[in-house]
């Protein structure tokens, strides 16, 4: 089992065809929304998620590794949607807390109970900042 979760799924369409009803139309539903917001994020599986967009750090302290810009995940409760990005004004995810009340968002991750909760347009906005924003300033 990895960090995150556990998949038999090698392949974007497989992760989504083996989720049960209604999250399998969620999912869907986002993972076309990042597609057309920041098509140029090339979709992958990495750490038993969605993962869009890949990204290579490395800390100050030369550590380094690779991990993604969006990321799309169905958890037992919720759904997350990972904007890995952050800069002089702190962690993106983290400054639309306003705009999606009914979201519990932390540094970088958006915890969706379902997609009705949420303003898609809003969603769709946080994905193309999060598509093109610098990676500058990520909490080691």
């Amino acid at each position: 089992m990895n960090m995150f979760g556990e998949t038999d799924a090698k392949t974007p369409e497989q992760y989504i065809a083996a989720l049960a009803e209604p999250r399998r139309t969620e999912i869907q539903t986002l993972h076309d929304l990042i597609r057309r917001e920041a098509p140029d994020l090339d979709p992958y599986l990495q750490a038993g998620m969605l993962a869009y967009g890949p990204y290579h750090y490395r800390y100050d302290s030369k550590r380094e590794g690779d991990w993604f810009r969006i990321g799309l995940a169905s958890r037992k409760a919720y759904i997350s949607l990972y904007v890995i990005a952050s800069g002089s004004h702190g962690y993106l995810a983290e400054s639309y807390k306003d705009r999606l009340p009914k979201a519990d968002i932390g540094k970088s991750c958006v915890r969706i109970k379902r997609i009705s909760d949420v303003d898609m347009e809003v969603v769709a906005q946080l994905v193309r900042e999060g598509a093109v924003a610098e990676m500058t300033g990520l909490a080691e």
